[in-house]
């Protein structure tokens, strides 16, 4: 007896640390994030795991102490009953009410995080492959997302980075303390736009739109992904979301749309091949790198190179039509409608030019206009 004593007292200790070691191994939990859904989420999984682990102590402990109890060594002998109602009653009821008990917070939050209406901002999410577009529908403004990693560090040839794979050049920029409504679609296959601590993950479906919605609490830098796989480099579209506070998100706004009047007004002036040039190996290297890789290889069974290319060297207008609008049946994305008459006229007069490409084009902002 004083042994069986002993070992309650050392269960229930155990039982008491529990919680203390599961916190101290959060690194393998849920994050709580930084947004009412995410905590309710996060809150509404761990209710459920505690549940989960009392019916297992429960389950198991009845088990073994049956099996300890009534062993035949002990001299046990076993009954013979049959249909005990008793039994068969608590057996019916207690699941019954755990399931209610678990069923109503996990439907309250679902009810909460399917509601989306009356927003303070409303954003646009478009997944490309591989990219992420953002359009501000309040505010005039929308922009691609595009990795950053360098390529070096992806082919193994420097040390990879802190944010390796989750860094991008443009982040989803959000104010605190508002309501944001996404609206999630794809331009071309099944993306899926997932933010861990804002508790938001929508499939980005082409022709459907589904919508979410989170509240950032904090300011700070979060960090996702796409998390559906959406083909060859399913894994270099990381989200990135800025959020800021009421009066830095404004400002940015301001930026932002000073920025866009400034890209119409180049788009109508003529450039020399230098700007060109060098405007155009920043646009490369965001936007076609990826594929067609920094040195122009391109990779041998997947995507063509272009040094060399009887594309990027032979007439200007067949390379033009490729770039705006892409090739059916291919990974070779319809470009026109992501990027703007002086970002195309710069990559194409770098791609043009670069590596051991001489066609000496000098392909200005209204050439691209005119094959619009």
């Amino acid at each position: 007896m004083a042994s069986v004593g002993m070992a309650s007292r050392l269960f229930l200790a155990a039982a008491t640390l529990l919680p203390a070691v599961t916190l101290a191994q959060s690194s393998v939990n849920m994050r709580q994030g930084v947004t009412t859904i995410s905590r309710d989420i996060y809150d509404l999984h761990m209710l459920i795991t505690w549940i989960c682990v009392v019916i297992g102590v429960v389950v198991f402990g009845a088990m073994f102490y049956s099996i300890f109890r009534h062993r035949k060594a002990a001299g046990a002998k076993a009954a013979h009953f049959h249909e005990n109602l008793t039994v068969e009653v608590v057996w019916t009821v207690v699941p019954f009410l755990i399931l209610i008990g678990m069923a109503i917070p996990a439907t309250r939050t679902l009810l909460a995080i399917e509601d989306s209406g009356d927003p303070d901002i409303t954003i646009q999410v478009t997944g490309y492959q591989w990219k992420w577009k953002y359009d501000y529908l309040d505010h005039d403004i929308g922009f691609f997302s595009n990795l950053t990693t360098p390529q070096e560090q992806i082919s193994n040839q420097a040390a990879k980075g802190e944010h390796y794979l989750l860094e991008v050049d443009n982040p989803l920029v959000v104010p605190v303390n508002k309501k944001i409504r996404f609206l999630i679609t794809s331009n071309d296959v099944i993306h899926s736009f997932w933010s861990p601590d804002l508790g938001v993950k929508r499939d980005a479906v082409p022709g459907f739109i589904n919508a979410s919605w989170a509240t950032v609490d904090e300011p700070g830098i979060y960090r996702g992904q796409c998390a559906e796989l959406c083909g060859v480099n399913h894994g270099f579209m990381p989200v990135v979301i800025d959020a800021r506070s009421e009066a830095d998100f404004t400002q940015w706004v301001a930026t932002q749309q000073q920025e866009q009047v400034a890209a119409a007004q180049a788009a109508t002036e003529t450039w020399t091949m230098e700007r060109l040039m060098e405007h155009g190996a920043a646009v490369y290297t965001r936007a076609c790198a990826a594929c067609h890789q920094a040195n122009g290889q391109g990779l041998p069974g997947a995507f063509p190179a272009l040094d060399g290319s009887a594309l990027a060297t032979g007439p200007l207008d067949a390379h033009l039509d490729i770039v705006l609008h892409g090739k059916a049946g291919t990974a070779m994305q319809a470009f026109g409608p992501q990027l703007n008459d002086a970002d195309l006229a710069a990559v194409i007069t770098y791609e043009r030019n670069a590596w051991s490409n001489r066609a000496g084009d000098a392909v200005q902002p209204a050439q691209v206009k005119a094959a619009r």
